[in-house]
């Protein structure tokens, strides 16, 4: 008996991205020329804020000045709130918030669009932001050791990771692509609005609590910003990475498939019995379903018998029909003719009395017989 293989949750849940989508998607985002001009700003605007701290401007003045005043002095009473608020800066807590959210739309909208982009992002922010930190080495305000310096090019010194800040970076990227993979104009703007305080707030908490550089700040929320802005660039390397998980599933599917046999398919005949002369029947020969040949009987040896003996009569030998061709055994202990389950039965209620019948009793009714007379007086 050959059975369906019984599918798999991944099967299920890869049948259920092939169906049709139930809201309409928009276009992909393509890079136009207003991107483009956005991004070339807002590049210059991240050359002119590391050219500004290198040199020691009046950035590095504005710097000092926001770290002297020490905030987390002036006002206390918001220090609780914002060691807390600071969290929707730190790249594993909203990574996992917003990576829920995404799969939740890669359900509903049958595509892996949403989670490929996002993993896009995390990976160009990772790489961009991470080679610029280690590569400039600049000391973050709590290991500062020289008032007025901008404190750069310190690679062996504990905190020298510092610019541009990791916080303000990733809160731009991770919750401006909920922005970026929006449905409708309004939902982009409205969260394209949200993303920028989100991101300019846990910015300036960091310079509150003292961790970051008033131009950490900026020269992060610009690096977030280049990020969201070259996605275009990479639509085509997700449509590729999408099609590509798609082709090695369905390959997958057909390798599984393969390996179960398919109902319908042909059954090697039976060997009918005599066709196979003794010695072709080699080992591995005979398939499996098929009938073994029947053993070749030995030729008769002549007897020669002596003077006066009589001879034997040879063995009748009885012919044994095939199997297929036997007549089916019934059952001794079963009457000829259909059976019908005891369900299927009609119930019939038995006449009269149940109870065996005895020559001492006598049936209600009737008389009984007169006494025979005693003898021996």
């Amino acid at each position: 008996m050959r059975t369906e293989p019984k599918p798999t949750r991944l099967d299920r849940i890869f049948a259920r991205l092939d169906r049709e989508p139930q809201r309409p998607v928009l276009d992909v985002p393509r890079m136009t020329r207003h991107r483009v001009v956005l991004f070339g700003a807002t590049l210059a605007f991240y050359l002119t804020i590391v050219l500004a701290v290198v040199t020691t401007s009046w950035l590095v003045r504005l710097d000092w000045q926001a770290m002297l005043f020490r905030p987390y002095q002036q006002w206390p009473e918001i220090h609780a709130f914002l060691d807390y608020w600071v969290v929707l800066g730190q790249r594993g807590p909203t990574a996992v918030m917003v990576a829920a959210w995404l799969g939740w739309r890669c359900w509903r909208q049958h595509t892996l669009r949403p989670l490929l982009a996002f993993g896009a992002a995390a990976l160009l922010l990772n790489v961009t932001v991470g080679a610029v930190k280690y590569g400039l080495g600049r000391s973050g305000p709590h290991y500062a050791t020289e008032v007025g310096s901008n404190e750069m090019w310190h690679w062996f010194q504990a905190g020298s990771d510092i610019f541009p800040s990791g916080h303000t970076a990733n809160a731009v990227v991770t919750w401006g692509i909920l922005a970026y993979l929006a449905s409708t104009p309004r939902a982009r703007r409205w969260l394209s609005a949200l993303s920028a305080v989100l991101s300019l707030s846990v910015g300036l908490t960091t310079v509150y609590l003292g961790t970051h550089w008033l131009s950490d700040v900026l020269l992060g929320w610009a690096a977030g910003l280049l990020v969201l802005l070259a996605l275009p660039w990479l639509e085509p390397n997700i449509a590729s990475a999408e099609a590509w998980l798609f082709t090695q599933r369905d390959r997958l599917r057909e390798r599984r498939g393969g390996a179960v046999a398919v109902p319908g398919s042909a059954v090697p005949d039976a060997v009918v019995p005599g066709s196979v002369t003794p010695g072709s029947v080699t080992p591995g020969s005979v398939t499996p379903g098929s009938v073994a040949p029947e053993p070749a009987v030995p030729e008769a040896v002549p007897v020669t018998l002596l003077p006066g003996a009589e001879e034997e009569p040879a063995p009748v030998r009885e012919t044994v029909p095939p199997a297929a061709a036997r007549a089916p055994r019934t059952s001794a202990l079963l009457a000829p003719g259909p059976h019908t389950t005891r369900s299927e039965r009609t119930p019939v209620t038995p006449a009269g009395s149940r109870r065996p019948p005895h020559t001492d009793r006598l049936t209600r009714g009737t008389a009984a017989p007169a006494a025979r007379p005693l003898t021996g007086g």
